[in-house]
């Protein structure tokens, strides 16, 4: 398997540190010993073309040695369109003062004639459309947002309106602006050790609803879209996730969070001094606070390392990038981690100015518009990374089509 030795990745490190040598020793034992997985059992979806088996036969050990590619791409944002001019008649900046800081000129943003759910469907639409892969024949629908439009997911809506007769299963990933990257791994994972052959991996976040419009310092960067891609098996020779390298640290989540916030106050119960602090009081989530001079340390910090160190397990040289894509948070951190990694401005994809950071669905979306404008070719090599709130992050290397 092109990557079995990603599954072999070092000890995580703490928020600052560098991330130490890979066992390369340890890397050749688990590729000799991962040739092939044994699985038990069966999986719903997976096995429907394979219903007529007995209960004792889907019992039995299977051997998968699979790998998987991506084979159809797609996007879609809200209509309503806000320019930085927009913004500057409602805080006290310019467009100026955001494109030299940012990058970002414009962002989508979700109004009452769009929603999240509906921004999924049309993306993975166009995503099945180009893979030419029916819905009925999807294993697998991951949702990868923060935002999601119900609290307990949103993945079964979009399973419902796409019309997957077959039930297949979906569900959400909460991991903000590394959700595509993770669920784009976690594809891969159900395909190579589950047997699974097309999994529908989403990134779609509406960030807007959590914005402080009168804060200039993070109301700037911030957009809604949706993305899709489409992973599906395929022989081991044909293997397009070459390598992956994932990482969280929980003591970076002061500097970018959203967190629940109690209400003072509960006018719809009361406890009349029965049991103290019972009911609990009503809480929401507060507003994106985000510390913009430490994220972007982390970020040009880790991800290049991320980068490097998933290019290593691929056994890849950088020099074998096509194009770097990484999540669009910022020109100045696109920019300082291609320079860190020594790839030319001309092999880097940015569609941040027309956007903004719009979280789980910044990769996807910049994919699609590459593919469909002919500048991301069928096997070229792409080295995606996404990072954010948690503290995320990770890095994949992949071959398109």
């Amino acid at each position: 398997m092109a990557n079995a030795s990603a599954f072999f990745t070092p000890s995580v490190p703490k928020f600052g540190e560098t991330v130490p040598p890979l066992n390369l020793i340890a890397i050749h034992r688990f590729q000799r010993f991962s040739a092939k997985v044994v699985c038990f059992g069966t999986i719903e979806g997976a096995g429907k073309h394979a219903s007529a088996a007995s209960p004792s036969q889907s019992q039995l050990p299977r051997l998968v040695g699979k790998g998987c590619k991506l084979v159809g791409c797609g996007s879609a944002v809200p209509t309503l369109q806000i320019s930085n001019d927009d913004l500057s008649k409602m805080v006290d900046t310019s467009d100026e003062w955001i494109s030299v800081r940012t990058g970002i000129r414009r962002r989508r943003v979700l109004s009452g004639r769009d929603n999240l759910i509906a921004l999924g469907v049309d993306a993975s639409r166009k995503a099945l459309e180009m893979a030419n892969v029916d819905p009925d024949d999807l294993d697998l629908i991951l949702m990868c947002t923060s935002t999601p439009e119900d609290l307990f997911g949103s993945a079964p809506q979009i399973q419902k309106q796409l019309g997957c007769k077959a039930n297949p299963l979906a569900y959400d990933i909460t991991a903000a602006c590394s959700g595509f990257v993770l669920g784009l791994i976690s594809a891969a994972c159900h395909i190579r050790g589950g047997g699974f052959r097309n999994v529908l991996v989403i990134g779609a976040d509406a960030l807007s609803r959590y914005v402080d419009w009168t804060d200039r310092g993070s109301c700037i960067l911030f957009g809604d879209a949706a993305g899709a891609v489409l992973v599906q098996a395929c022989d081991t020779e044909e293997d397009g996730l070459f390598g992956f390298d994932l990482h969280s640290d929980g003591s970076g989540q002061r500097h970018l969070n959203a967190s629940i916030k109690e209400h003072e106050t509960n006018t719809a119960l009361d406890s009349n001094g029965s049991v103290l602090d019972f009911p609990p009081r009503k809480s929401s989530y507060s507003f994106i606070q985000m510390n913009g001079k430490e994220v972007f340390r982390f970020a040009v910090r880790c991800v290049p390392q991320s980068i490097e160190s998933a290019l290593q397990k691929a056994g890849l040289p950088a020099s074998s990038i096509d194009w770097l894509l990484l999540h669009q948070a910022n020109q100045r951190i696109i920019d300082a981690v291609a320079a860190r990694l020594e790839v030319p401005s001309e092999r880097v994809i940015s569609n941040l100015a027309n956007y903004g950071n719009t979280s789980a669905a910044s990769i996807p979306l910049a994919l699609d518009e590459a593919v469909r404008s002919g500048k991301v070719k069928a096997g070229q090599t792409i080295a995606a990374a996404g990072f954010g709130a948690g503290l995320t992050w990770g890095s994949a290397i992949i071959r398109w089509g």
